[in-house]
């Protein structure tokens, strides 16, 4: 609900005379029509009704049920079509009192493609659009560029890109230090290329001893013909895929399974998810789900496992810690869901619970790791309020900062801490436009200015203490911008590099005094300055670079007469980037559709006759 209106006084037992018994999902309002927790029942007159049986209530619950003020409800047909909607709602809102999981990002996978008649071996995120095999999901990035790293040692598939594939007319530097067989200009068959390919989809496919068998059987072969050197290259990947399958196979395991281990206290709560992929340990990961009233395990693995495979692939098993109340239901929408069975595993023995062991103490180790990093982010919030004389501790922090490259490409980042740490969903960039080239006051007046416009809008909330990178001429430039929106309820403090610039002498500068603040040397608040300063920086560095770099690959074809903004995309694409470009000769670019030889011999003398050679 987006009415600023209050709501005022809830007639429970009214409320509830209209309720169904019908299964669906309700949701519980404040007085200012946020949704503070939503929830599902089988029969939605039972399961809303107990909230108001006082003997049942925990502290939790009551501490909640004293902020109702109006109960919203959604019919469904069916208990699991109302765990569905449950799931959506809860990522899309994350109410206050419910378990929620904070993790937007899709999850990579080693794509092979198919379409091709020397098919390419990569890294894919995102939709599954493109024709062939999917090997996945990974834990993260750095897990698939492992994995391809290792394949590309043992069976030298391409992993380059088409556009780069396509323009070759010699081996590259991969060929050269035996990471492809350079199909792109010949050197090796399709027949025996793909051979590699099957081999690669075997391994990835946890078939690892028939594969080794397999190439156990060539080399002797090999080697009953003389072929001594054919003999030796098998040997090699027999060796390396033997030391492959040793660090990554799971003993006793042949199929797809997650394991799912959790540790909680004091409110704070750490899934660890391991991923196990055809009988091979592709990695794990770690969650730390926002609490709401219950911090019972078996609660919040039901939670988690109800949001986090909505629109993921679910593997044919998963192997808890903590068994979910509702795990049978969980089985009937993951099974739905996934279009294959789903069992969900609890009293495991042999190698499974050696494995979920292993899990639930990594959930344990990062559980008491968060806990007292946590503390210690508190302390120093803590110690924040006392250094600047604040009536209460802060709750949000917010910095800016600029940066540029002699004035050009101005970018402006603001980042956002709270108690947990950094808010990275509140991050934003700003590009500075219409100021003069290298006025950090007028950028950090026009970037506070965009910011605390949004802040009004209801985008955020405002900050208790406004970080700025500079002295005295950016918080002067900071404190007119939020005086123009009337804005006096948000500190002012500005962070000074000081004469030597080396961190811990930081100068701290508020508004309309002279001499900076008189900080405890050592004090744990500047750690916490420190840290909000220097990602504001690196966020601010990392954005100007993206635009910089975006300038400079779209300023070299900009000023070529006939080359159109729908070109300038197509060559990029097809020689996968400027510098592919700038190496291409005449006749390749005239490949292209849409460029003609004399457009082509433009392009080609843009980048070869600009020192007048």
């Amino acid at each position: 609900m987006n009415d600023t209106a209050e709501i005022k006084d809830f007639d429970s037992k009214a409320f509830l005379k209209t309720l169904t018994q019908r299964p669906g999902i309700y949701k519980m309002l404040d007085t200012k029509g946020e949704i503070i927790y939503i929830g599902k029942a089988k029969n939605l007159k039972n399961r809303v009704s107990s909230y108001f049986r006082s003997t049942a209530a925990s502290a939790k619950q009551v501490a909640m049920i004293a902020k109702v003020a109006t109960i919203e409800v959604t019919v469904t047909h069916t208990e699991g079509e109302a765990l569905l909607l449950e799931s959506q709602l809860i990522k899309r809102h994350r109410p206050r009192y419910n378990i929620s999981l904070r993790d937007d990002k899709s999850y990579p996978y080693v794509f092979i493609s198919s379409f091709h008649d020397f098919p390419q071996l990569s890294y894919h995120r995102g939709a599954k659009k493109r024709k062939g095999r999917y090997f996945g999901p990974y834990p993260s990035a750095s897990a698939v560029k492992e994995t391809l790293k290792l394949l590309q040692k043992i069976f030298p598939v391409r992993q380059c890109e088409d556009s780069y594939f396509n323009a070759r007319s010699r081996p590259c530097l991969q060929h050269q230090i035996e990471r492809c067989t350079a199909p792109c200009v010949g050197l090796i068959s399709k027949t025996d290329y793909q051979t590699d390919v099957e081999n690669t989809i075997l391994f990835l496919e946890g078939q690892g001893g028939q594969l080794i068998d397999q190439l156990v059987g060539k080399m002797e072969t090999a080697a009953e013909k003389l072929e001594f050197e054919q003999a030796a290259v098998y040997r090699d990947q027999i060796q390396r895929l033997r030391a492959v399958l040793e660090k990554h196979c799971v003993e006793g395991e042949k199929g797809d399974v997650d394991i799912i281990a959790c540790a909680a206290k004091a409110d704070l709560a750490c899934v660890q998810v391991f991923f196990i992929r055809n009988g091979q340990n592709l990695g794990n990961r770690q969650f730390f789900p926002k609490m709401g009233n219950d911090n019972d395990s078996g609660l919040i693995l039901q939670a988690f496992i109800s949001q986090y495979y909505l629109d993921k692939t679910v593997p044919h098993e998963l192997i808890v810690s903590h068994p979910p109340p509702e795990a049978p239901l969980l089985i009937e929408v993951l099974s739905s869901q996934a279009k294959h069975a789903v069992i969900i595993s609890h009293n495991v023995r042999g190698e499974r619970q050696k494995w979920l062991q292993m899990g639930i103490t990594n959930a344990e180790s990062a559980l008491t790791a968060k806990l007292a990093d946590k503390q210690g982010l508190y302390a120093r919030f803590m110690n924040l309020q006392q250094e600047f004389n604040c009536p209460q501790t802060p709750n949000r922090l917010e910095c800016f900062d600029i940066s540029h490259t002699q004035g050009e490409q101005t970018v402006a980042s603001c980042v956002v801490f709270d108690r947990d740490g950094p808010v990275k969903s509140d991050y934003r960039r700003f590009n500075i436009e219409g100021v003069t080239g290298g006025d950090d006051y007028a950028a950090i007046h026009q970037a506070v200015l965009r910011r605390f416009k949004r802040q009004q809008q209801g985008e955020h909330p405002a900050p208790d203490i406004l970080l700025i990178d500079g002295g005295k001429g950016q918080v002067a430039a900071a404190q007119k911008a939020l005086a123009e929106l009337k804005i006096n309820n948000v500190m002012i403090v500005g962070v000074s590099k000081g004469p030597d610039r080396k961190a811990g002498m930081e100068k701290i500068i508020l508004p309309d005094q002279e001499q900076p603040l008189d900080v405890t040397p050592g004090a744990s608040a500047l750690l916490l300055i420190q840290h909000i300063r220097d990602e504001a920086h690196r966020f601010a560095i990392t954005g100007h670079r993206l635009r910089r770099g975006k300038a400079k690959k779209q300023s070299a074809l900009e000023d070529i007469v006939g080359l159109g903004p729908k070109r300038r995309q197509l060559l990029l694409k097809q020689f996968g980037g400027l510098q592919g470009v700038s190496s291409a000769g005449v006749d390749a670019l005239a490949t292209i559709e849409g460029i003609s030889r004399q457009l082509a011999q433009r392009i080609y003398d843009t980048f070869h006759l600009q020192d007048g050679s």
